[in-house]
Formats: structure tokens, C-alpha cells, sequence
């Protein structure tokens, strides 16, 4: 999809279409999500931080992400795809890879799919996509990049070399910093470049798996088959804050905060989870996890929460500041799996089926946690504390 969060935005106020725009975290510490193809002119990016991309276009509009929003419009574009194909392998949420080679008796070519694909999505979602076509995921992918915005790009079987090897080698999948700086000092600047150098110098310099892996891709080889996802394996929410916290009760009520939206997430997609994880990123960007298993399965803000206090004891933050939280739950299953029962009564399952029928029909922000009441957070999707709970609507 193209610049996909800023055109689901486009969609809901037209009156920004052709206009620089970027959705980004607007505090202090925030980055671009997506910048629209008008941004991009002034040489903003997605991952640039918004207070340098504001330097960049002072006349451009800036946008807080909704990415609940951009959730449902992901599920739209994939019902769209899977129309097309039952082998769909979702890579993110704006991108899909689909195996196409049983549509050869409804249409005349790979092109005339791509085509079709193009005007459905934009029929049904609104949204423009570009579409890679190719025998194989890594040169699927980069056309799909080369045919952007808007496009569609074909590479022929037997056309892969000549289309990688101008590429910059930082394209290929598996290049990050530390293998481009090992790549560099070998003079290796485009994928011909790396092609052209024998395998064992790779293996050598990257180790055999890597320098093997890489080898191929230079060369166009890449058989990996399209793999529909299976049912997730895990959910996960974080934030990081604009200023960094060193509060106790501020650190509590962010968990709060976090445990009510991860609870949404996993009741929407009928699941449970018996292991959580906190993730602590401090202000120096050190980066610690905690992880629990639970006596079974659960889904409710109130049993999150319980167990995130748990973690962030055993995590011994202390007065260590603390940019980022993170929350989430692995091991996931059906809701409707067996449970062990407890000895008590537990009300709290039925409390947040109560909240979410509230939230189902008044949306997210008609029940809120007191304790995270008139904090000037924006945190209509969290509740209470859990030990005196008091939702109101």
C-alpha cells in the first residue's frame, strides 16, 4: 500500500489530499510514521524524527497515528487480496505477498492480475497500492517498491539479474548496518557488486550462513514459497513517553493504561494468553524484559495488570528513568479453550464484557479508568485501578 497511514487519514478529510502530510508522534520524542509522496519532496522519511521534519516543511500538517484505524483498513485490504487468492502471507500491516500462479485460467497474464488487484483494492478500500510481480518474494518485493506510488512492475523470469544488480545492495533483505559496513570494506556498493564476488569470500567475512543466503539473493535465487499466517502467536502494546518517567505511580498508571488496551486487543481477536512480558527501554536506551507464566489463560485488564506490577517488581527499575513500556501476552489460544477453574468466584471476566458492549456501542472513550482520569493522557482505551474499580460512562 501506498504511503498507507496517511492515505487511510485522506480518506476520513479529504481536504489534505495532494497536501504535505505526515503522521507522526507529535511530543517531543516523536518520529514520522508515514509521510505522504508531497512530504517526500521536502525530503522528509518515515522514521525521521517529527520535530526535523517539521524543520523540513514548516507549512505541512502533522497528525497523531490512529492505528486502530489503520487496523481496520489492513483487514479490508486483506479481504480484498484473499479474494483474489486463497495464498496470502501478510508481511506487515500494509503489505502482503500472494501466490498467483492458479489464476492462469481467469486471466491472460500476471499483469492483467496485478491490474485487477490494483482496481479492486481502490474500489473497495479508496486506497492506492503498488503492486511487484515476479517468480520470486525478494524481487516481488523490491518491484513493488519500484513501481511506487501508484504503479505496477513486472519482472520477467530470467530478468532478475538485470533488474537487482543496479540496486543499491542495502535493498536486499538481511543488509542491516553492521553487514553493509563489512560489505562496504570489500568495495561491494550495488547487488552486481556482491554478485560478483565469489561465495566463499562471502562466507568468509558474514559466516557461511549468512554469506550463502546473501550470495543467492544477489544472483536472483530466492524459492522461499508464499505461507499464509497462521492464527498469532502473541499480542504486545507500547509507548514511549515524551518525557521520561522516574515516578512510581506514573509507571503504574501507564501499565494501567497498557494492560486495558492489550485486554481490548485480545478479546477482539477471541484470544487469551498465558505468558506475559514487560518490556523497559530507559532513558539511556537500555532495553530489559520480565517475563511470567500464568497458572492459565487470560484476557482481562485486570489480570494483566496484576501480573505487569508483578514484573515491573521483579525488573528493579527504581529511579532509573524510563522512555519506554511495553506489554504482551504469548502463548495464545482460542477463548473458548478449556480453563482451569478457580476455587472463588471471579468477576472480573464479566465486568469486561461489560466494558467492552459499552465500548462496542459508544466507542472507546465512553468507559475510562478513574485513576487515569484528567491526567491530560490520552488514554480513553484504559481503566481503573483494578482494586477499586470504578468505570463510569
Amino acid at each position: 500500500m501506498d504511503a498507507f497511514f496517511v492515505e487511510v487519514e485522506r480518506l476520513r478529510r479529504p481536504e489534505l489530499r495532494r497536501a504535505p502530510l505526515a503522521v507522526a508522534g507529535l511530543g517531543g520524542r516523536g518520529v514520522v510514521s508515514s509521510a505522504s509522496y508531497e512530504a517526500r519532496r521536502f525530503g522528509i522519511t518515515s522514521g525521521m524524527p517529527t520535530a526535523q521534519a517539521r524543520r523540513l516543511c514548516p507549512h505541512g500538517r502533522f497528525l497523531a497515528p490512529d492505528h486502530r484505524a489503520y487496523g481496520e483498513a489492513s483487514q479490508r485490504v486483506l479481504a480484498v487480496l484473499g479474494s483474489f487468492s486463497p495464498v496470502v502471507e501478510q508481511i506487515s500491516v500494509d503489505e502482503a505477498f500472494l501466490e498467483i500462479g492458479g489464476l492462469q485460467r481467469r486471466y491472460p497474464s500476471p499483469v492483467a492480475v496485478g491490474r485487477a488487484m490494483r482496481a479492486e483494492l481502490r474500489r473497495q478500500t479508496g486506497l492506492p497500492a503498488s503492486v511487484g510481480l515476479a517468480a520470486g518474494k525478494l524481487i516481488a518485493k523490491l518491484a513493488s517498491r519500484a513501481a511506487k506510488p501508484d504503479g505496477l512492475l513486472l519482472v520477467p523470469a530470467g530478468g532478475e539479474q538485470d533488474f537487482l544488480h543496479p540496486l543499491p545492495v542495502r535493498a536486499l533483505w538481511g543488509v542491516g548496518e553492521a553487514t553493509y559496513a563489512r560489505l562496504e570494506e570489500l568495495g561491494v556498493a550495488t547487488i552486481g557488486d556482491l554478485a560478483a564476488l565469489p561465495r566463499d569470500i562471502l562466507q568468509r567475512r558474514l559466516g557461511e550462513a549468512m554469506g550463502s543466503h546473501l550470495s543467492g539473493l544477489a544472483r536472483g535465487q530466492d524459492d522461499r514459497p508464499v505461507v499464509p499466517a497462521g492464527p498469532a502467536k502473541s499480542l504486545s502494546v507500547e509507548d514511549t513517553y515524551p518525557v521520561d518517567l522516574s515516578d512510581r505511580a506514573a509507571l503504574e498508571a501507564e501499565l494501567l493504561g497498557l494492560a486495558d488496551r492489550l485486554a481490548s486487543r485480545l478479546r477482539r481477536a477471541g484470544r487469551a494468553g498465558r505468558t506475559v512480558t514487560l518490556k523497559v527501554r530507559f532513558g539511556d536506551f537500555t532495553t530489559i524484559s520480565r517475563s511470567q507464566r500464568q497458572s492459565g489463560a487470560i484476557d482481562t485488564a485486570h489480570d494483566l495488570y496484576r501480573a505487569a506490577l508483578a514484573l515491573l517488581e521483579r525488573a528493579q527499575v527504581g529511579a532509573r528513568p524510563v522512555r519506554l513500556l511495553g506489554l504482551g501476552v504469548q502463548g495464545l489460544e482460542e477463548v473458548g479453550s478449556p480453563r482451569q477453574l478457580g476455587l472463588e468466584e471471579d468477576p472480573w471476566s464479566d465486568l469486561q464484557a461489560a466494558v467492552d458492549r459499552v465500548r462496542e456501542r459508544f466507542g472507546q472513550e465512553a468507559v475510562g479508568p478513574a485513576r487515569l482520569s484528567g491526567t491530560g493522557r490520552r488514554h480513553g482505551e484504559s481503566w481503573e485501578n483494578m482494586e477499586g474499580l470504578a468505570p463510569g460512562c
